[in-house]
């Protein structure tokens, strides 16, 4: 059984002309200036790209979640950067406007961030806590009938170039938890701090720290209920735990392809480093861990098209293996070159920094097997 369909297959034959043609050019600036493509953005725009699950309506992509994973993974292969903006561009925040916001919040947001004339970022993590999320600090308190909101958020990915941010909050006592945490969509404004981060990989993805000082903003700006927040968080990472997961397929497809490029052409020992069985051997692995991603990948992104009570689980297992192969995949890629690889000139360098925040980001490997675990509990 085929898990994808023609129009997939079509959407991948655009995106990856995409990449090559607007990403492949700018990857390397990405890289080594930490430079935010704006105008690439703006093309992936046109293209129905930048968020590949908004309804054409919006003017989004108006596909599937296996829509969302062909365009990532094909994006990963140029830039692991870029395909990880998009991620969280097009997933963290636009899939979750579309889903969870009122029909007004749609209106105004989603046009202009479908077609990369505004920028969206998803704000959840904060210096207190990433991986637990329900003990977040950055609190509104309602005055005067408007909602007031302080606090710090970290690590947030488009958050320096955003125009709209969708704030996870706290709404009550902090003994309650995940309980009274409520979602706003705030919009740039003197309120906002912005601190940019530099980071390991991933670059040009505009991380920043935020931070909110009094930021007023009214009832139609809360996204859902309040106090319903949690429900919005939980679905929106399980969909981009596999999201991710494409990102990861696409980083690891980059370096097996730039690894096998390397063999063919290097010389060692008076023959090509490719006829030497160890090198074959790592070539076989890489391939073999790649296979692997796209099966587990596109498997669970069928599973949530198609409803399935499974996907909860799959999700964590694919963002967990997709995570440590993809990073295990750039590590021979960079070892096959040998010094080359250690060098900033090698494409497996960059792709190896790439991969290590997708064991990190959406969920780090231990919380993955923290609920696979709870799962083993409750179910076997």
């Amino acid at each position: 059984m085929s898990l994808l369909t023609q129009e997939h297959e079509l959407v991948r034959k655009a995106a990856r002309e995409f990449a090559e043609k607007h990403v492949e050019p700018i990857a390397r600036k990405m890289d080594i200036e930490n430079y935010y493509p704006r105008e690439v953005i703006r093309e992936a725009g046109k293209l129905g790209i930048l968020t590949p699950t908004v309804p054409a309506e919006y003017g989004g992509g108006g596909g599937d979640l296996r829509t969302a994973v062909v365009v990532l993974e094909e994006l990963g292969r140029i830039s692991g950067g870029f395909s990880l903006l998009v991620e969280a561009y097009g997933i963290l925040f636009a899939d979750a406007v579309n889903n969870f916001a009122s029909k007004a919040q749609k209106e105004e947001v989603l046009p202009k961030v479908a077609a990369g004339d505004k920028i969206g970022a998803f704000a959840l993590s904060e210096p207190c806590c990433g991986s637990d999320a329900a003990a977040i600090q950055t609190r509104a308190e309602k005055r005067a009938g408007e909602w007031v909101i302080n606090g710090e958020k970290m690590w947030i990915t488009n958050g320096l170039y955003a125009d709209y941010y969708l704030v996870a909050a706290r709404t009550g006592r902090s003994e309650d938890r995940h309980r009274a945490i409520t979602l706003f969509l705030l919009r740039r404004s003197r309120c906002i701090e912005l601190s940019p981060i530099e980071v390991m990989g991933v670059r040009g993805t505009g991380t920043a720290g935020i931070k909110f000082n009094d930021c007023v903003v009214g009832g139609d700006d809360v996204v859902g209920e309040v106090n319903g927040g949690w429900k919005i968080l939980m679905h929106t990472l399980d969909v981009g735990r596999v999201a991710i997961a494409g990102v990861a397929l696409g980083v690891a497809r980059g370096a097996f392809e730039e690894a096998l490029a390397w063999a063919r052409r290097r010389e060692v020992f008076n023959r090509k480093l490719v006829e030497l069985q160890n090198a074959q051997f790592e070539l076989a692995e890489m391939l073999a861990a790649v296979e692997s991603i796209r099966a587990l990948t596109y498997y669970s992104a069928y599973l949530y098209d198609t409803k399935s009570q499974e996907f909860m689980l799959m999700s964590h297992v694919t963002k967990l293996h997709a995570a440590r192969l993809a990073v295990d995949v750039t590590r021979r890629a960079v070892q096959m070159e040998g010094g080359f690889g250690y060098s900033k000139e090698s494409k497996a360098e960059m792709f190896y920094r790439d991969a290590k925040i997708l064991e990190i980001g959406e969920g780090t490997n231990e919380i993955m097997k923290y609920v696979i675990y709870r799962y083993i509990e409750k179910n076997l």
